[in-house]
């Protein structure tokens, strides 16, 4: 199904019908509008304004609406309505959701969430918090349609009707034996589409992928992406089925890594909720440790310069290329690292693949610095002579090779130490370059010049 975008100006209509506290006008708004408009609307208001919008929503709209919201902000709307708001939210919501919203709720959050559950969605609820933080049990679903491997076609999709309504997919359906260890998977396509006494087991497929509950949630939405499934059986250490991840929780996880990487990336600590809705002040916190690291680490340039302070006074022309030269080498870093770094995170390369990328990237920044360091000659002999022009085109093949194996071996061996490999990617690289291309720079001027 598709939804027609309205007009822009419809999110301040809104916002004016509330400060008007014309609620009718804001409630008819509302009703024109798809799930997820709203939800990014209430996300770029105040908490008030936010959780007034919220309550003039149909309940199942409410739902739907809640759903497509940050967990940051599902808290501020829950803890602004009544109990019995309250509580008839926290129950309708599914418990992979709600989970989802409480996993960096405070703990009077949590308690009142919990408390206003009942015993059964309390209980699930309970158990999937048990899964350890970034694990698959955190994101999957543990309402599951399991289907008996003995069973007859008519007879496994009587139970899909008798028992689907609680599940919150039945595209995918596990098949289980008697111990609830999985067997396979089987699609409501294929039973659908067979002939009702037909034995289930004939149709189902026993090699396709599963995951762990402690299995990492990105490595598992990843496979998802890799082997095309909808939804992917999750399985305790005995193999036991314990629940499904559905591939919208699977795109979610996806985004989630991905925004980090890429905030980590740009030398940024990652935040939680809307961008519109996070003040200047909690922007420039967020911000502001990795710009001071990236300050002391760059008084290694400031350092480098005074040690070869002598070579500059003798060759003074060789301070116009200072900015050329680093900043062509941090970009060949910045590059290689963020190759990497994607390559990581999609699969494609592994820890034990370091001296091949070592080799491989080496070569690549040769080929770029070669390229770059013949149009160097040409405009540095025209300009400053030839002498000059030959330091600075073996230095931006140096550099670019050097640049090149850095950034590409950093972010692998990060994650030979366990550390995020996007933390010490394109900034952290860039500096290091700066620090160390200057040094080759002066040592090529001291070499090819003879000073």
């Amino acid at each position: 199904m598709t939804h027609t975008q309205l007009p822009d100006e419809l999110p301040t209509e809104l916002q004016n019908a509330l400060e008007r506290h014309d609620l009718c006008d804001a409630q008819h708004l509302l009703c024109r509008r798809p799930s997820h408009v709203i939800a990014d609307d209430l996300a770029r208001m105040d908490t008030v304004d936010a959780v007034v919008a919220f309550r003039l929503l149909g309940k199942d709209q409410a739902i739907e609406v809640f759903e497509e919201l940050e967990p940051v902000d599902q808290q501020a709307i829950l803890m602004g309505l009544r109990d019995v708001a309250f509580r008839e939210l926290v129950e309708e919501l599914d418990p992979d959701d709600r989970v989802r919203m409480l996993r960096e709720a405070p703990a009077k959050v949590v308690r009142r969430v919990l408390a206003g559950l009942s015993t059964h969605e309390r209980q699930v609820t309970a158990a999937l918090l048990g899964y350890p933080e970034g694990s698959v049990g955190r994101y999957m679903t543990p309402e599951v349609v399991a289907l008996d491997g003995q069973s007859t076609v008519g007879q496994a999709l009587q139970r899909v009707r008798t028992k689907g309504a609680d599940a919150e997919t039945v595209y995918t359906l596990p098949v289980v034996d008697t111990g609830r260890r999985l067997s396979g998977v089987v699609t409501l396509r294929e039973l659908v589409l067979s002939p009702p006494d037909d034995n289930v087991t004939d149709h189902v497929v026993t090699g396709a992928a599963r995951a762990y509950a402690s299995d990492s949630a990105e490595g598992a939405a990843r496979l998802m992406r890799e082997t095309n499934a909808l939804a992917l059986p999750v399985v305790d250490s005995e193999e036991r089925l314990v629940g499904l991840l559905t591939i919208d929780d699977a795109v979610e996880v996806i985004e989630e890594a991905d925004t980090e990487d890429v905030v980590l990336q740009s030398g940024a600590a990652p935040w939680m909720g809307h961008y519109m809705a996070a003040s200047v002040w909690q922007l420039a916190r967020y911000r502001v440790v990795w710009l001071l690291l990236l300050l002391l680490a760059a008084t290694l340039t400031v350092t480098v310069t005074e040690a070869f302070e002598s070579t500059l006074e003798r060759v003074t022309q060789l301070a116009m290329f200072i900015p050329l030269l680093i900043g062509t080498g941090g970009n060949a870093g910045a590059q290689a690292a963020t190759a990497a770094v994607r390559a990581l995170a999609v699969g494609e390369v592994r820890v034990s693949d370091l001296p091949a990328i070592i080799w491989r990237e080496c070569r690549v920044g040769v080929v770029l610095g070669t390229m770059l360091a013949t149009l160097g000659m040409v405009l540095g002999t025209l300009f400053v002579g030839a002498q000059i022009a030959v330091v600075v085109g073996v230095t931006l093949v140096i550099i670019c090779g050097w640049a090149a194996t850095v950034g590409g071996a950093m972010p692998l061996l990060a994650k030979r130490l366990h550390i995020d490999p996007a933390v010490v990617s394109a900034p952290m690289v860039t500096t290091l370059v700066d620090a160390t291309g200057l040094v080759i720079y002066f040592l090529t001027a001291r070499a090819v010049l003879g000073i």
